[in-house]
């Protein structure tokens, strides 16, 4: 079953984890111990079988069984040492072939075994702790240490105690575990419930915030925390998102205003027009003349829905393009004869500038509609006995078309939106231009679908250059 809750998902996972990491800490902890109570018992083997072997040695007699004194005195040198005070232990000493001495021994460790390994070990002089099961309830720790003389095994001291103690301290440790591990995750996970809960408190807020927003609604925006974290990164990105929307919409719903106003002014001049020779009886010339303005607002209605078309095929990425070798040159040349006879009409002289021979390649209408709206541009922004002036650059990488004139030139803080679809510059509105405002919107779409850029550089009263450039591909 899914758990939809991200606050029950995040305390199931840190539970778990936490469980995981008590129960290696536990068994580390466990092994520790283990190693501890072992270590602590081989040391005090080992320095009850020195003691032993230095009496031994210091005496002439031997300790015989039947004298309680003498096994009183090997007692005391177990319970010297606190682990073995209430321990039943074990001393036992054999001769280099591992026979008992009984006379050296306890009575009780005569059941101690002696392991071949241990055995050769101490032929080696080396000592041996092993444990030992059988000898009684419980098993039984063992050391089994060499007496050397000359670099020779004389002797073998075999000392012994119960590790009943240290299996009793383990299944103790065991039982606290068992007891403090459940509740320790009990408390951890109400933890971490609140502590996920109190985290995730401003996701919550920005649910309810994104949720009261709506397309009629974008100015809102989530609260920031201005802590800085992640939940504070997330509801700064959210905002710039909403901005970004904002945006979006008011820029959508602009161009459906600018398309509608513009569609609606051609369509009303023909509906006036049609309506007026309807009323009466024309003559063929006022009906042929009729005819010919009523096209005219088809042609530009026609434009019009072009550009429109175009636009949104070029911001949806499906502006398709026949690529093919383009000669750039050509192409401005056909664009110059077309423009030539518009540009004499408004007294404006339209030349070539430098132009180098050039082929890439894109496609060759859509190169032609972006110059053509370039040209078309600059000359009906250029006063009489102005210039326009056309060009072609390039270099190892970039071809440059130029497109300058030496009309009154573009405001600065203009210059940042004409490119926007229907926006008509101070100029154009004071002149009355008659136009779509998609021209340059268009040409920009264009030169991005030919992997190129488009800049201006203009200042009021000196002119325009527009320089649009395309990547060159070997």
């Amino acid at each position: 079953m899914y758990i939809r809750s991200i606050r029950t998902r995040i305390t199931i996972w840190y539970t778990c984890v936490l469980t995981v990491i008590l129960l290696i800490v536990g068994g580390a902890a466990y092994e520790l111990l283990s190693y501890s109570l072992t270590n602590e018992m081989d040391k005090a083997l080992d320095k009850v079988a020195k003691v032993l072997i230095q009496r031994d040695q210091s005496k002439s007699a031997t300790f015989v069984p039947s004298d309680t004194d003498q096994v009183t005195e090997i007692d005391q040198a177990f319970h010297r040492f606190p682990v073995f005070r209430h321990e039943d232990h074990y001393f036992l000493m054999r001769d280099s072939f591992g026979n008992i001495d009984e006379h050296l021994s306890l009575p009780s460790a005569e059941k101690l075994p002696l392991s071949k390994k241990a055995h050769d070990d101490a032929m080696r002089g080396l000592s041996t702790f092993e444990t030992v099961d059988g000898l009684e309830e419980y098993p039984v720790r063992i050391l089994t240490m060499p007496v050397m003389e000359s670099k020779r095994l004389i002797n073998l001291v075999q000392v012994g105690m119960s590790i009943r103690k240290i299996d009793e301290t383990r299944v103790r440790f065991l039982l606290i575990m068992a007891g403090v591990l459940p509740l320790g995750l009990v408390l951890a996970a109400s933890g971490g419930w609140l502590l996920a809960h109190r985290a995730l408190k401003p996701v919550g807020r920005m649910t309810a915030a994104a949720r009261r927003i709506s397309a009629e609604h974008l100015s809102q925006r989530v609260d920031e925390t201005g802590t800085g974290d992640e939940l504070d990164n997330l509801a700064k990105t959210l905002n710039q998102m909403l901005t970004h929307l904002d945006a979006a919409f008011s820029q959508i719903r602009r161009f459906s205003a600018d398309a509608s106003h513009e569609l609606q002014t051609p369509l009303t001049i023909l509906k006036g027009e049609l309506e007026v020779v309807l009323r009466s009886t024309r003559t063929p010339e006022e009906y042929r003349a009729t005819i010919e303005s009523a096209l005219e607002e088809v042609d530009r209605i026609a434009r019009l829905v072009d550009g429109l078309l175009l636009l949104a095929r070029a911001e949806a990425g499906v502006l398709r393009m026949d690529r093919q070798e383009v000669d750039l040159g050509q192409v401005l040349e056909e664009v110059y004869h077309r423009l030539k006879p518009l540009a004499d009409s408004h007294g404006i002289e339209l030349r070539f500038g430098e132009i180098e021979p050039l082929h890439v390649q894109g496609d060759r209408e859509c190169l032609q509609s972006m110059i053509s709206n370039l040209v078309d541009n600059a000359i009906k922004y250029t006063g009489a006995e102005g210039r326009v002036t056309i060009g072609l650059q390039h270099d190892s990488r970039w071809a440059s078309i130029l497109v300058s004139d030496t009309g009154s030139g573009i405001p600065i803080e203009e210059q940042k939106h004409i490119f926007q679809a229907f926006y008509r510059s101070s100029e154009a509105c004071a002149l009355a231009e008659r136009g779509t405002g998609l021209g340059l919107s268009i040409a920009q779409s264009i030169t991005l679908a030919h992997g190129g850029t488009i800049q201006v550089e203009s200042a009021p009263g000196k002119g325009s250059l527009f320089r649009v450039s395309i990547p060159i591909v070997s």
